[in-house]
């Protein structure tokens, strides 16, 4: 193989390389605490039943709730805890790297098979050899 067309086929291959790798590595080095519900949209009580249960002794915090049962005690003085006093927060991580892993799986493929293109290139191993004549027998 001509070396211009080696060079272009290998400068080709590091360019698929670079763009499939970036994204997994992103992925991969990513925080995964960012995936918790930021604190200014906490969800109220009576909207997260259907992924929480919160118990306290034994008894469901919203029917304590209700019943009047919670205090708080601070510097202002004691007051009956409401349900609209409680927010919750969830961490929404696995429900993302659910969601994630196909694509991952797409970029750490691509990422193989273009290595592997490169690595072949650049050692030589595509090299295109003219075609022999068959021997005369």
């Amino acid at each position: 193989m001509p070396p211009r067309i080696r060079a272009l086929f290998s400068t080709l291959g590091l360019v698929f390389l670079f763009t499939s790798a970036v994204p997994l590595y992103r992925e991969l080095t990513r925080r995964s605490d960012i995936w918790w519900t930021p604190r200014p949209m906490l969800v109220p009580l009576a909207e997260g039943k259907d992924r929480v249960e919160i118990y306290v002794r034994g008894t469901l915090l919203g029917t304590m709730l209700d019943a009047g049962q919670l205090r708080v005690v601070d510097s202002a003085g004691a007051g009956v805890l409401t349900s609209r006093d409680i927010g919750l927060r969830f961490n929404n991580w696995d429900r993302v790297r659910a969601e994630r892993v196909p694509g991952l799986l797409v970029y750490a493929a691509g990422t193989g098979v273009t290595l592997c293109l490169v690595i072949l290139l650049l050692s030589g191993r595509l090299i295109v050899r003219p075609e022999r004549e068959p021997a005369a027998s």
